[in-house]
């Protein structure tokens, strides 16, 4: 079954231009022009969407605030979100971001270049389909997003969850800082790479004891140094 993009923008020119060049590509979609609408269609367990490209200024409740109630919800915490904004400073991408979003387009913007992004957040969330990692002190479940470290549940952030998924889904190979950027933060990510080093600090101090499973490789960036499974 084709994959469902639901679009959240108010602008129908816009809205109908992306249901155009989506249904090309063989997407299904579906507009909603408020948050409201498409915080129901969201939450509909019968149609849940398999992508949301959200539009920041919408009548009503707010892209930002839309995107803080999805990630709250436990049926939609790890729904892929893409926002669509005018907004193109750094610190309103950061703040995206930050809300829990997986990446970030500056309107205007190609037809091309969403279906591209579309595409490779689809890919990313694909590649985190294996159920469990386990080893003789780190459980990690993928799809419930749990951790535990010596039989102690861990509390991540979705960040520090997405940042460990990726490198145990890296798997003896060196994920490198802007790999670790892309992936997490999302593609063309500007901001200070410091960012990905307070994450990678508070994650391996939320470990305790499993922390020495991420390695750092000097100038490259971060290993999981985890078994392999057999």
């Amino acid at each position: 079954m084709p994959q469902s993009i639901l679009i959240v923008e108010d602008d129908s020119d816009i809205a109908e231009s992306l249901v155009y060049n989506l249904k090309r590509e063989g997407f299904r979609t579906s507009i909603a022009e408020s948050g409201e609408k498409a915080l129901r269609i969201a939450l509909d367990g019968r149609n849940r969407p398999s992508l949301v490209l959200l539009d920041l200024m919408l009548p009503g409740m707010s892209g930002s605030e839309l995107c803080r109630r999805l990630r709250r919800e436990e049926s939609t915490e790890d729904l892929p979100i893409i926002m669509l904004t005018a907004r193109a400073a750094e610190r309103d991408k950061l703040a995206g971001l930050e809300l829990g979003a997986d990446d970030y387009i500056v309107k205007p913007f190609s037809t091309k270049e969403v279906v591209a992004r579309i595409r490779a957040v689809l890919r990313r969330f694909e590649k985190e389909s294996i159920p469990r990692y386990q080893d003789d002190r780190l459980t990690v479940d993928f799809r419930d997003m749990r951790v535990a470290c010596c039989g102690s549940e861990v509390k991540l952030t979705r960040k520090e969850f997405a940042l460990l998924s990726y490198m145990i889904n890296s798997l003896g190979r060196v994920a490198t800082r802007q790999q670790l950027l892309d992936n997490v933060w999302g593609y063309n990510y500007f901001g200070d790479t410091r960012t990905l080093d307070v994450h990678i600090r508070r994650l391996r101090q939320k470990l305790d004891g499993c922390a020495d499973t991420i390695e750092t490789v000097v100038g490259v960036g971060y290993r999981f140094a985890g078994q392999k499974q057999g």
